[in-house]
């Protein structure tokens, strides 16, 4: 079975084709600025990747990259009949969806009925599973949502402290994001540890760009840093992250900016960002520290300290831990930040090999705790994307039977 994973953004389109028979990727790529001046496709498969103009739109997208992975010279499969499903990422599910679901027209309302929650992203996905339902036609389709594995959380974890008519008529609550990344490496975890997850309990800290930390206790993720929006949390790229909601108004009143300005700003020029004044890439935040920069040292500070303290208070909501793992692209290769939360958690029994920490090839799955660590250690690389087609697959199959 080959299933075809989809990403859409509003002007942007990533995709993978796995085959499931050995979960290897067989094509990938992206679509970007689609419908904008100087959009193009980037599709790698067979050993060489190819750059070629883009698309109008993304039923244009689509059908291009359909067309490539069809090509008699560079494609993978000899006729759309190979591709057996689609997977769709989608990042609002709300209260509505607790799993990913097949597509039909009452799912695709229902999504749409989301829109207000992520009306960046919502709509985008939707655009991307109506042009595959013009191009692809009769070949299934399944969503999988950000928000699904967090559905699990008790209301203690998911309500904000507002007045509970305003979250039963508005839904205003903790929602959570980077659920498919979080119930993957937990789930590798597991395998690894040779224990059932629904026996563990495990903390997953997504660290990129983006960032967000989850508790999942016997399987179920508990509590998340994420919520209402992914604005909530860690401190992130540009993210602001955890904040005093009435430094919106304050920056209103001396900004003279509008509430939604504000809400921009904070999403797109706070965070590592806007603390440093260098970058929200780690990267060159690493290279600005080495070179004595206070300001990016302040913004790695902070990263350090509220990734340790959300671990930390997760620790204690869960009443201990079997593991804690890394992971993202930053989690995977920010050796300091590892070594400084497992070292800050110490007194709960962790205990990390900081000179395996130090020396770890890119890419790979490794164990850093020491053999007297209570709480196991790991770095396990994210793949989102292979979740999608697991969870489209199973849901393939069961229309078989």
């Amino acid at each position: 079975m080959k299933i075809f994973v989809l990403n859409a953004g509003s002007s942007s389109l990533k995709y993978q084709l796995i085959d499931m028979e050995n979960e290897n990727v067989i094509a990938k790529g992206n679509v970007e600025k689609i419908g904008l001046e100087g959009s193009f496709i980037k599709y790698k498969a067979n050993g060489k990747e190819l750059i070629l103009d883009g698309a109008s739109n993304h039923t244009d997208a689509i059908s291009r990259v359909i067309n490539l992975l069809t090509d008699n010279e560079n494609g993978v499969v000899e006729s759309l009949d190979e591709i057996s499903a689609v997977a769709h990422r989608v990042v609002q599910g709300g209260w509505l969806f607790q799993k990913s679901e097949l597509v039909t027209d009452e799912v695709i309302e229902k999504i749409e009925s989301l829109f207000e929650l992520a009306p960046l992203h919502n709509p985008a996905n939707v655009a991307g599973i109506k042009a595959c339902q013009q191009v692809m036609k009769d070949i299934p389709q399944v969503v999988v949502f950000d928000t699904s594995f967090h559905q699990t959380m008790p209301a203690k974890a998911y309500m904000y402290g507002i007045k509970y008519e305003d979250y039963e008529e508005y839904h205003i609550r903790k929602y959570g994001a980077h659920g498919t990344s979080h119930r993957f490496v937990s789930s590798e975890v597991a395998k690894i540890m040779n224990r059932p997850l629904e026996e563990l309990k495990v903390i997953t800290v997504h660290v990129g760009n983006g960032s967000s930390i989850t508790a999942i206790d016997h399987g179920k993720s508990v509590d998340t840093t994420m919520g209402f929006t992914p604005l909530e949390g860690l401190v992130m790229g540009t993210r602001s992250g955890d904040i005093d909601p009435t430094v919106v108004q304050y920056l209103c009143k001396k900004k003279n900016m509008t509430v939604e300005e504000v809400i921009t700003y904070l999403n797109k020029k706070c965070g590592i960002d806007g603390v440093s004044g260098v970058s929200s890439d780690m990267r060159a935040i690493n290279e600005a520290v080495e070179q004595g920069n206070e300001r990016a040292k302040l913004a790695l500070d902070m990263l350090l300290y509220r990734v340790t303290k959300y671990v930390g208070a997760y620790m204690a909501a869960m009443n201990g831990a079997d593991a804690i793992v890394f992971t993202g692209g930053i989690g995977e290769n920010q050796e300091d930040l590892r070594e400084y939360v497992c070292q800050q958690l110490a007194f709960a029994g962790v205990e990390i090999d900081v000179d395996r920490n130090w020396n770890l090839p890119r890419g790979t799955v490794e164990e850093l705790s020491t053999q007297n660590s209570k709480v196991k250690v790991y770095r396990i690389p994210t793949d989102e994307e292979l979740l999608m087609a697991r969870d489209c697959q199973e849901i393939v199959k069961s229309l078989k039977k």
